[in-house]
């Protein structure tokens, strides 16, 4: 039977870095379709993708920030 190395870290699958599932299904565009997260997983790395947003809006970058640095030179 092949062993499958897998990146996942919460997988309820995973066993030292190896699949363990019976079957697994994977598609080369969506990933590991067998994948289940491990229970309390998704309460860990529960990012807060709104507030990660709004920091890189806040730090918007012009054009004309540019040319300036250009003149300096």
């Amino acid at each position: 039977m092949p062993r499958i190395k897998c990146h996942y870290v919460d997988c309820v699958f995973i066993d030292e870095g190896i699949c363990s599932a019976a079957a697994v299904e994977f598609d080369p565009d969506e990933g590991c379709k067998t994948y289940s997260p491990a229970e309390g997983a998704a309460e860990e790395d529960d990012w807060d993708e709104e507030e990660e947003s709004d920091e890189w809006e806040d730090e918007e970058d012009t054009d004309d920030d540019w040319a300036d640095d250009e003149e300096e030179i």
